[in-house]
């Protein structure tokens, strides 16, 4: 297969072409199409965000299956998971992952910056990227040393204050963890609720946020259904895309560039069918080497999560609304005419950060707590009154790799992440399970809890421990470094995320980060492309 241009004289140009509208893509198409002088293409593989379910919060829970705006990725059997496959749903539609994800707010650690900086990112550390995020946000609370207003991302308080993320909270307080107000402010550790990509009740994705104020701009065309097939290139600049849209194959042309802003997965499986990537692996499906770079979709990361289940001894639960036609009808009906009630919570209403080991300069795991419960994530609530806590190691060491199976665009990649494959990860699994159980048990929950459904008391050695984290495990949604920055051999991208040995071609989203961040992965997206979109204007001048 030629990776070389096949552009024709009468394909379109623009001057920027991004591919995929995600946490990332939107944010460019706004800021890159503001001020007139540049004219960008934005191709999306999925359709446009209509599904209904995608601007209700608690819709997460329908669309996590939900084949139409969701990829529906699975892993090969992890080999720490009992040979499981491990389901990884990642958004297809206008806002990607943000139109589907669970909607929380958290940046991470000051600390993962500097660590960024520290491994040779110039322009990476913490005081560098606060003014990103600040830009991006639009701060209920109001804007202080942190936090910024105005921007276009709202972020919310809870609407929902229910009895058991309160109980929660002392629980964890209980326990000698301090209360947090604001897991994104001076320091994350600690415990308290969490903030959400929301406004008045409805969620705000990027796609609502960034590309909705710029979709009617003359200068940004957005092509929804356009699933990219390759990079273009003419020696090892790159000059456009081609896309496959319905039943046609289309070219676009890139004067300046093209951005990458397909995800994780996405965008070192389009460098790999593209000529961009390890040079055995290219040559095994008959796709031409333009640049052999071993590091593409190498060093995947993501963080596991394993979940605690309680019985709950009052219906004050989210099961016992959705399992009650009277109760879920009267909810659907409060949300419908106030944008208030259950229908609003996010995938977490209160959380805390941990640390394992006092050793520790900063919390190593994070709780996401839930009034509610199921066995998996996106099936039905169980029948009980129930309610969820879980652990996720924030900074794991296990890593894993990205590779096409097929010189096909429309073949789903190979996905390893090799979960708790490594000694520090198993033991901080084991360890947090720990500490969640004694919040769990403390006074303040007790008049709540009838017992632990899940794993329960049969399970209480460190051995039954890790053995139930191989067993129960999953991803809790959050993968990276695909396409790390960086200045080693194995690095993709510069400082500028500009990929090493060519030309006209950045790469813009989760892929880049040089190790992932000790939180939740939107809000750093959004920011890694505000700062990006600064990166290119100033080289457009």
């Amino acid at each position: 297969m030629n990776a070389n241009s096949s552009l024709a004289l009468n394909d379109p140009e623009f001057d920027y072409v991004i591919v995929g509208a995600g946490s990332a893509g939107c944010v460019l198409a706004n800021r890159l199409s503001a001020n007139g002088k540049h004219s960008v293409l934005l191709l999306e593989a999925g359709p446009k965000d209509s599904n209904i379910w995608i601007h209700v919060p608690l819709g997460y829970g329908k669309l996590f299956k939900e084949k139409s705006v969701n990829w529906m990725y699975q892993t090969e059997p992890e080999p720490e998971l009992k040979g499981r496959q491990v389901f990884q749903p990642r958004g297809k539609t206008l806002g990607g992952s943000s139109s589907i994800n669970g909607l929380l707010y958290v940046r991470g650690q000051h600390e993962d910056y500097d660590r960024w900086r520290q491994l040779g990112n110039t322009g990476w550390g913490y005081d560098d990227v606060l003014p990103y995020f600040k830009k991006a946000e639009d701060q209920s609370r109001g804007a202080d040393h942190y936090h910024g207003t105005g921007g276009p991302l709202p972020v919310s308080n809870m609407i929902v204050t229910d009895p058991l993320s309160k109980a929660f909270i002392d629980a964890a307080v209980e326990t000698g963890l301090p209360y947090n107000p604001d897991f994104n402010g001076a320091t994350q550790e600690g415990v308290g609720l969490f903030q959400t990509t929301t406004r008045n009740g409805r969620r705000a994705s990027t796609a609502v946020a960034y590309l909705g104020p710029a979709k009617a701009r003359g200068n940004l065309k957005i092509e929804t259904g356009a699933l990219a097939q390759r990079i273009l290139f003419e020696g090892r600049r790159a000059v456009g895309v081609e896309y496959r849209q319905g039943a046609a194959l289309r070219r676009a042309r890139a004067r300046k560039e093209v951005v990458l802003s397909s995800g994780a997965y996405n965008s070192p499986q389009l460098l790999q069918l593209s000529g961009v990537g390890p040079g055995d692996l290219l040559r095994k499906h008959g796709i031409e080497v333009v640049l052999d770079a071993p590091g593409v979709g190498h060093d995947l990361q993501d963080h596991m999560q394993v979940r605690i289940v309680m019985r709950c001894s009052q219906k004050i639960t989210l099961n016992d609304t959705i399992n009650h036609p009277l109760r879920r009808t009267m909810a659907g009906a409060r949300y419908a005419l106030f944008r208030k009630g259950w229908l609003t919570i996010a995938a977490g209403t209160a959380g805390a950060f941990i640390k394992t080991s006092p050793r520790l300069a900063s919390p190593d795991i994070q709780v996401h707590f839930l009034p509610f419960s199921t066995d998996k994530m996106g099936e039905k609530l169980h029948d009980f009154s129930g309610f969820t806590a879980s652990v996720c190691q924030l900074r794991p060491e296990s890593r894993g790799s990205l590779r096409i199976k097929s010189a096909d665009p429309t073949v789903p990649p190979e996905i390893r992440i090799n979960y708790m494959s490594t000694e520090t990860d198993r033991t901080t699994n084991v360890e947090g399970l720990k500490i969640l159980r004694k919040i769990l048990n403390a006074p303040a929950l007790k008049p709540f809890v009838v017992s632990e459904y899940d794993p329960g008391p049969k399970v209480s050695t460190d051995a039954e421990l890790l053995d139930f984290c191989r067993e129960r495990g999953s991803t809790i949604y959050h993968p990276t470094s695909t396409c790390r920055m960086g200045n080693e051999a194995l690095a993709v991208v510069d400082q500028r995320l500009k990929v090493r040995g060519l030309d006209g071609l950045r790469v813009v989203d989760g892929s880049i980060m040089p190790d992932l961040v000790s939180g939740n992965t939107n809000a750093p997206i959004i920011m890694i492309a505000e700062k990006a979109s600064d990166m290119i204007l100033e080289e457009a001048r």
